[in-house]
């Protein structure tokens, strides 16, 4: 078995796509397999899934570290997931791959990638805008316990994202990504990365078993895959569980684009400067926000303070005196020449 080092720096920039973003993985690491190295389009799709197996936990063990991952949308996620992933792996022994089908799928998909990326760059903004901060949300912060999950409609996006990659390898990020964030608004960027990189290991699980059994699954082009890919994701996702939301929901809308296009059979040179495009156009926007809302190292512009009320006297509070009150008033005299 011999290492091919592209497939490695292939691998890499993959990785780290996945771990910064939650997606990608397959939206970019097919396409790279088949039109880049010629590798055929099953061997591809049943390389990626297996290789999607030991690149999700590195980024996943990180954003789990964190506390940036809703545990009970994740298990609600995989209910529908998981047994939808190894029926698309069984249904792709009936369903060939390139048959018109897939190309359906992958043609509305591309569309609601395109979609959410125009819906996250306007959510951004309008973000930027009410929050009055070049960053947008903020630093990052552990998910919140009290959201409200529900079942049924997390369950379906589960069993329709599982289908999705156990057909072509894509989809499991990608839709899982869109759905969430419009289910879910008051996850913060990290915490929907997080949540989805966590629910993909059983998904990509049951899919990779089913590859294994019905696919064209191919050790060497896996594991120079895996060489690259697996630190790859493991840096990405330390960026992403400690940048601000902002910033990754910038990352999301240029891979959300960039992504959509190709799916939707756009040549190489229109993904390429779509994305140049979408990437300077955003900075500039970036820029202006930060000028005009933000101060000079891009923190948000605090809030005037009010002058504090003074009553005629001023007291000072003695140090054994409760939090919150004026506490026994000093005086400068002496104890001896207190009034007893």
């Amino acid at each position: 078995m011999e290492l091919d080092i592209p497939l490695i720096l292939g691998g890499l920039m993959v990785g780290f796509v996945v771990g910064l973003t939650g997606m990608g993985g397959g939206a970019l690491m097919t396409p790279m397999l088949i039109f880049v190295f010629r590798v055929d389009p099953l061997m591809a799709v049943s390389s990626d899934v297996v290789a999607s197996l030991f690149m999700k936990p590195a980024g996943a063990f990180v954003h789990l570290r964190r506390k940036t991952v809703n545990l009970p949308l994740v298990g609600w996620l995989c209910l529908g997931s998981v047994p939808a992933a190894f029926s698309g792996a069984l249904l792709i022994k009936f369903i060939p791959f390139g048959d018109e089908v897939d190309t359906i799928l992958k043609q509305f998909l591309g569309v609601a990638l395109l979609l959410a990326s125009l819906g996250l760059v306007v959510r951004a903004v309008l973000q930027m805008v009410r929050e009055r901060s070049a960053l947008g949300e903020g630093p990052v912060a552990p998910s919140a316990p009290d959201l409200v999950v529900r079942p049924l409609p997390t369950v379906l996006l589960g069993a329709v994202a599982g289908l999705m990659v156990g057909l072509t390898s894509v989809g499991a990020g990608s839709i899982v990504i869109v759905i969430l964030l419009m289910m879910y608004p008051a996850l913060k960027a990290s915490q929907i990365v997080g949540t989805d990189l966590v629910q993909a290991i059983p998904l990509v699980a049951a899919a990779s078993a089913g590859h294994l059994l019905y696919g064209d699954f191919s050790l060497g082009l896996t594991v120079s895959l895996l060489i690259g890919a697996i630190p790859g994701a493991w840096l990405g996702a330390q960026v992403s569980s400690r940048a601000p939301g902002g910033i990754i929901r910038r990352a999301l809308a240029i891979l959300l684009l960039a992504s959509g296009l190709k799916l939707l059979g756009a040549e190489l040179w229109v993904v390429l400067t779509a994305a140049g495009t979408a990437l300077v156009g955003g900075n500039l926007v970036w820029i202006w926000v930060r000028r005009r809302f933000g101060t000079p190292d891009g923190t948000r512009r605090p809030a005037a303070t009010a002058a504090p009320l003074t009553t005629g006297a001023t007291t000072t509070r003695g140090p054994d005196a409760p939090a919150g009150t004026g506490g026994p008033a000093r005086t400068d005299e002496p104890e001896s020449s207190r009034p007893s």
